[in-house]
């Protein structure tokens, strides 16, 4: 396929033309990137190095491979590349003003706020609230074979974002209701058709808004009134020293962003660290080991330093599979990434997950191996965004430390009551055309420990 130039650059410059192959004209390299994302990135990065472009989703893409070349889109020094306008193409109707998709002020302005949501003390609080809620859910669960662990994590963990971060009891049917809105509004985001034809995604997640405003806003006077000790209530309440506060459609659209991305990126990296832990038993049971050391059936905010095998296998599963696969930008001028030329309103992305499969910054980097974040190795220490799938900049996710915090809560009693195995033959079929998820939902042999 010939290769081609996306722009010139400015005549006089030392800039490099970002050069690659366009392929089928709307289509280009989008199947590639969605079915065999790793395989794709490699043959790029070998054909035209670590900045080239082509044609994702309707689009003109320049895709940016290697840790430099992700902090300098990442950390965007020069304010060159905004938020809003990337993600809005993929999700902007269904996350309407989520946290992510406000730039430079406005973004600011909003984070502030948020953050009095995720204070130490707040995180303290949400964490005592999911422990017998973590156990509830896990009690529930029918050992056998064949048992399906992405249904019943993601049925969990939208359990617990009710819980913490609604304060709101929902029965089996309305509790359902939600986690398919959300599953719509999610999946919409990488629609090949993108306009309202009744039953194809677009059209679904476009419902699924609607469900999911309404739900919220049918809440919101409530919580306003009566407060909490959950997100919901904390954003209703969040107030800046000098006095801002949000309006009731920030804090609607901010709850269903939040409660998107708390249970869906949650989701998959337990999903993916039950995975590893059923393929390489050995870490399954130094892991049940260390929980059993700590002798408490829950852990507390000051055990969480202490799961240092948890934290080591929860590492290598986000770098295995990010939860969030690529991060987009648009460029709001012209400017340039490693001596490449980005004419402004060019969509850029940052692919997290095969970024985080690059041999050059990883010993073997398709093997599952923790042991390369322990403290004689820290193979994630090679360039601050060799491990990056929180983001990073301004716009490094402001959850992340409830993330951790949820993932290693959920784990420490997963394993003191189960132990669970795949065939030795057996590797999962990992869909990536949205945010990844296994299609057989990951089968495992489940047995209740005595």
């Amino acid at each position: 396929m010939a290769t081609r130039v996306l722009a010139a650059p400015p005549a006089g410059s030392d800039l490099k033309p970002v050069v690659g192959t366009p392929g089928i004209p709307l289509v280009g390299s989008t199947l590639q990137a969605m079915r065999r994302p790793v395989e794709l990135s490699r043959d790029r990065y070998e054909r035209f190095g670590p900045v080239s472009w082509s044609w994702l989703l309707g689009q003109r893409t320049v895709t940016v491979q290697g840790p430099e070349a992700a902090e300098a889109v990442l950390v965007n020094r020069d304010k060159a590349f905004a938020n809003g306008p990337a993600w809005s193409f993929f999700i902007g109707p269904f996350f309407t003003r989520g946290i992510m998709l406000l730039d430079f002020e406005e973004h600011l302005h909003h984070r502030r706020i948020m953050q009095q949501a995720f204070t130490r003390q707040r995180l303290r609080t949400y964490q005592e609230t999911m422990a017998p809620s973590i156990g509830k859910g896990l009690d529930a669960w029918v050992p056998g074979r064949g048992f399906k662990v992405y249904d019943h994590v993601k049925q969990l963990t939208l359990d617990l974002a009710t819980d913490v971060f609604m304060g709101i009891d929902l029965d089996r049917a309305e509790a359902d209701r939600i986690n398919g809105a959300f599953i719509d509004a999610v999946r919409a985001g990488t629609a090949y058709v993108r306009f309202p034809v009744p039953g194809l995604r677009w059209h679904k997640g476009l419902q699924a808004r609607r469900v999911l405003e309404e739900f919220f806003r049918t809440h919101l006077p409530a919580k306003r009134r009566d407060g909490g000790d959950d997100l919901f209530a904390a954003l209703c309440a969040a107030e800046t020293d000098d006095g801002h506060r949000f309006t009731d459609e920030d804090v609607v659209n901010h709850m269903i962003f939040a409660l998107m991305a708390a249970h869906d990126t949650t989701t998959i990296t337990l999903t993916t660290m039950a995975y590893y832990l059923a393929k390489y038993p050995e870490w399954q049971e130094r892991l049940r080991d260390e929980s059993l050391a700590l002798g408490r059936p829950v852990l507390t905010p000051d055990d969480l330093d202490a799961m240092t095998g948890i934290d080591a296998v929860m590492k290598e599963s986000l770098r295995l599979v990010s939860p969030v696969p690529a991060l987009p930008r648009k460029a709001v001028r012209d400017t340039e990434v490693l001596g490449f030329h980005i004419p402004a309103g060019t969509t850029v992305v940052v692919p997290q997950l095969t970024n985080h499969r690059m041999a050059s910054v990883w010993a073997d980097p398709d093997e599952f191996d923790p042991g390369r974040f322990a403290p004689d190795r820290r193979e994630d220490r090679s360039h601050r965004y060799a491990w990056s799938p929180f983001g990073g900049g301004a716009h490094k996710c402001i959850g992340l430390h409830f993330a951790g915090m949820q993932v290693k809560s959920v784990m420490h009693q997963w394993l003191l009551r189960y132990r669970w195995s795949v065939p030795g033959r057996y590797t999962w079929p990992l869909d990536t055309t949205s945010l990844p998820s296994p299609k057989d939902g990951l089968p495992v042999h489940l047995e209740r420990l005595p």
